[in-house]
């Protein structure tokens, strides 16, 4: 797996469901967020990615939930990269509170569409390698 990226987040109340935790779609907007983030760290904007034809697509996720946040938790949301052959790679997400407490595991499998011909890109390594200026954070 690439090095691993971390983004701290503070739950905020509106994120919360009836029962005063946060809501599970929120888990994949976090989710979401420390995968830009880490783009963006390795030099790699939504505008590069455009410019260049490709842009990053999800095809499965699984969450695993192991304790519940609430309003105002700190959470450190990780990412990594897990590379393999082919036209996928897996992204690896670990959600912890910031006394490092487990809250939630993701693991996602995602590629890289040609914007134009609607298809997975060949090698997403390559090609994400190419546009990045720190491509070590991708483990690229």
């Amino acid at each position: 797996m690439a090095g691993v990226f971390t983004v701290r987040i503070t739950v905020r109340g509106y994120e919360l469901d009836t029962q005063g935790h946060l809501n599970q779609a929120v888990y994949l907007q976090y989710a979401e967020h420390a995968r830009w983030e880490l783009l963006r760290a390795a030099g790699i904007t939504q505008d590069a990615l455009i410019d260049s034809g490709v842009g990053p697509v999800a095809l499965e996720t699984t969450i695993r939930y192991l304790r519940e946040l609430r309003g105002g938790d700190e959470v450190d949301v990780s990412c990594g990269i897990s590379w393999g052959e082919g036209r996928t790679f897996r992204v690896l997400q670990d959600f912890r509170l910031a006394d490092g407490t487990p809250v939630a595991e993701l693991v996602g499998v995602v590629g890289l569409i040609d914007l134009a011909g609607r298809r997975l890109v060949k090698d997403p390594r390559d090609r994400l390698r190419a546009l990045a200026s720190a491509p070590e954070l991708l483990g690229a």
